[in-house]
């Protein structure tokens, strides 16, 4: 019993007790004092921290094609004693066939001096000299060979000070964290090359570099994150709500762009499920409508709201994250640690509409929407 329980710990984690919403300073209570940072090269530093955590760069792409497609590296440090990296893409068949998804691991992968590129064997991440651009390439997988570039059209952005928010007891201390930063509005260019054929991938594209400075399931309990991008804005949000542990405190952050301009960003903004239907295999209540609305003021002083709301249709996927966990694993994690994680992702082929209003100003602009909502514990 005593090896189940540190093979659990090692892999799942347990349970928390009760500390308290007090037990996380969110990003929110920076915004008073600063609403959001424009990134610089430096806010772009990989961190490796040096015990348990999770860093990803996440690029996704709505090309002009219409194909729908992620590329994300994951950087994870167990304990302090030791890291892993993979590289993940993942092409979505829109028509409801199998998607192309590819996780591979990588070897012999290391930062530049200055923290701000990536490279592994055969696979590189690099930001150009400007700080605008970033080059994906890699030949890891032969069915999965990447050559993107996707350089900012408006300013990168984390809310508050850093995008962070901490865990523990003592704000001095902290024990644990949650970051996200955002260039929310990007040009792409380049493909990813299949066995079968060549995708061109030229359009749309959003960068997210994210840390998660503790366990991921003592963080959150709960997922929602969206991409809706328009001919003229880009619409962003990704929220997460605390298990018990840290008083179910929902965080959210996000904003409004368009070319050379964040018209908003905040942490004033929410994701409703209007409607859910109880999913048989994880048995969670998968969204089948969703509401996202933005509520701020623009750094005029404008009054600013948006909204995306709609039917969700039918979800591209559905990803059992512990899938590659033993199945007695993932069986005493869902029962002692309560953790059931899914991740339901949608890309609506029925067009959405982005509604904005900016001081008596209003705008209705259709969009490609991508998003997920995932449920943890």
């Amino acid at each position: 019993m005593n090896w189940l329980k540190s093979t659990l710990s090692a892999a799942v984690g347990t349970q928390e007790p009760e500390y308290g919403p007090d037990a996380i300073q969110s990003v929110a209570q920076q915004t008073a004092e600063t609403p959001f940072t424009i990134l610089t090269k430096d806010h772009l530093k990989w961190k490796a921290l040096q015990y348990t955590n999770v860093e990803t760069q996440t690029f996704y792409v709505m090309a002009n094609s219409g194909e729908v497609v992620m590329a994300q590296v994951i950087y994870s440090n167990i304990a302090g004693i030791h890291t892993t990296a993979h590289l993940n893409t993942k092409i979505f068949n829109l028509k409801g066939g199998p998607h192309i998804w590819h996780s591979d691991p990588l070897s012999n992968f290391m930062f530049d001096e200055k923290m701000l590129s990536f490279g592994a064997d055969n696979m590189t991440i690099t930001l150009n000299e400007e700080g605008d651009s970033y080059h994906i390439k890699s030949t890891v997988n032969p069915d999965s060979i990447v050559d993107l570039k996707f350089t900012r059209t408006a300013p990168g952005f984390a809310v508050g000070k850093n995008g962070t928010s901490n865990f523990g007891t003592d704000p001095a201390k902290p024990w644990g964290s949650m970051s996200h930063a955002f260039w929310a509005r990007c040009s792409v260019e380049g493909s990813i090359t299949t066995k079968e054929k060549s995708y061109d991938l030229a359009g749309r594209g959003v960068f997210i570099p994210a840390l998660q400075g503790m366990k991921p399931h003592h963080a959150a309990a709960r997922w929602n994150f969206l991409n809706f991008q328009t001919p003229t804005y880009s619409a962003i949000m990704m929220e997460f709500t605390t298990p018990p542990s840290y008083g179910s405190t929902t965080v959210n952050v996000g904003g409004i762009l368009k070319d050379g301009e964040i018209i908003y960003a905040g942490s004033t903004n929410t994701a409703t499920h209007t409607a859910s239907a109880t999913d048989p295999e994880s048995e969670w209540p998968e969204p089948t409508s969703i509401k996202w609305e933005w509520t701020g003021k623009t750094s005029d002083g404008q009054e600013v709201t948006a909204v995306v709301d709609g039917p969700l249709g039918k979800r591209l996927d559905r990803v059992d994250v512990m899938g590659e966990v033993p199945g007695f694993i993932k069986a005493i994690a869902g029962s002692v640690a309560g953790t059931r994680p899914y991740i339901f992702q949608f890309a609506p082929t029925e067009k959405l509409s982005l509604k904005l209003k900016i001081g008596d100003i209003e705008v209705v602009e259709e969009g490609t929407l991508y998003c997920e909502s995932t449920f943890i514990s």
